[in-house]
């Protein structure tokens, strides 16, 4: 079983046959490896594990919110006081708000790592944005830790093991090892997300129109 960070480090010293007390691979260094190999393996793919939502007071006096510890371009959806704005590329936003100065329309977009909500939207409460945040490192002296797949699918760790692995046989020059290692942990990850994505089949939209309302007086 692949739960902890030390469960992590004990795999990956049995597979090397080494000895953290060998200069080659101290405490640290493997650490940093693991911790290295978990940032790697947890920015492959929009796992679900990494969804979340974060939320704020709105003012309308404010347009750009920056929401720290959520990815850039991953927001998919947002809400103002329960009613739903629609996300837009922000060339378009920046065209309607000088063009449409008092527009009402529910709009939002993003650029920068910030995000813009058109103030002039007629809605009022809490702001919450849903997307993908941003995996924090692993704590390498606590033993205990886990990472986001110890939790939901510990699969995910014997990838970072393999990459690991991958980081151990570079430093060693052994190259062709290195690769193999390096292409067994996509692997696991790849297959790991087609199963995720066939899980998918499940989900069906809820009356949906193909077509909008929209203002015909202002075209």
């Amino acid at each position: 079983m692949l739960n902890t960070f030390s469960d992590i480090e004990t795999d990956v010293l049995v597979k090397l046959s080494a000895s953290t007390t060998a200069a080659y691979y101290t405490e640290t260094i493997l650490g940093n490896w693991i911790n290295e190999a978990y940032i790697w393996a947890a920015s492959y793919k929009k796992w679900p594990f990494t969804e979340g939502r974060i939320s704020t007071t709105w003012s309308s006096s404010v347009e750009e919110w920056g929401f720290e510890g959520i990815k850039s371009d991953t927001i998919r959806f947002l809400q103002v006081g329960g009613k739903r704005f629609q996300k837009t590329n922000f060339e378009d936003y920046q065209i309607y708000k000088e063009e449409e100065e008092d527009g009402t329309d529910k709009i939002f977009s993003d650029y920068g790592g910030l995000v813009y909500v058109n103030p002039e939207a007629d809605v009022s409460g809490t702001l919450t944005a849903y997307g993908q945040y941003t995996v924090a490192n692993l704590d390498i002296t606590d033993l205990t830790a886990k990472t986001i797949f110890s939790t939901n699918d510990e699969e995910g760790n014997l990838a970072i093991v393999d990459e690991v692995m991958s980081y151990a046989y570079t430093k060693e020059k052994r190259f062709r090892e290195a690769q193999l290692y390096h292409q067994k942990a996509i692997e696991i990850l790849d297959n790991l997300w087609k199963r995720i994505q066939d899980e998918k089949f499940a989900y069906h939209g809820k009356d949906r129109g193909l077509w909008k309302d929209f203002d015909i007086i202002k075209g």
